[in-house]
């Protein structure tokens, strides 16, 4: 199967994209806003590795998997990899997609004009760790 974009008619979605002619500049206030000290308009829901990856901190959610960003001249990507020795189950993907778009509606819907994700993994998409 081959999985086309119905915002671009190719077959170039990943599993979240965020369309954005900033898409570095997107990826940055995320960071910062994670990051920052002042509570006001700070994210507490996801936390940066030291492997540049997002992960989810809640009890229920928090490090089952992680978002690899990367950043294109139209949109900021991120697609889903699991754990070490872990693979990523549909709940978890439909919850750490879902969830991230809320995040970028809530705190950046200034900076992007259209939010994809994927019903299903895309071929950048890591389900399974090797």
């Amino acid at each position: 199967m081959i999985l086309v974009c119905l915002s671009t008619g190719k077959d170039d979605c990943n599993g979240s994209d965020f369309f954005t002619d900033k898409a570095k500049a997107l990826l940055s206030a995320f960071e910062e806003r994670i990051a920052q000290e002042d509570p006001k308009a700070k994210i507490r829901t996801w936390k940066k590795t030291k492997k540049g990856n997002f992960t989810h901190v809640s009890e229920q959610w928090g490090k089952k998997a992680f978002f690899k960003p990367k950043t294109l001249d139209d949109r900021l990507i991120f697609n889903i990899i699991p754990l070490a020795r872990s693979e990523v189950s549909v709940e978890q993907y439909a919850f750490y997609h879902g969830h991230l778009t809320e995040t970028f509606i809530v705190h950046f819907s200034g900076k992007f004009v259209k939010a994809v994700s994927t019903a299903k993994p895309t071929k950048n998409d890591k389900m399974k760790s090797s």
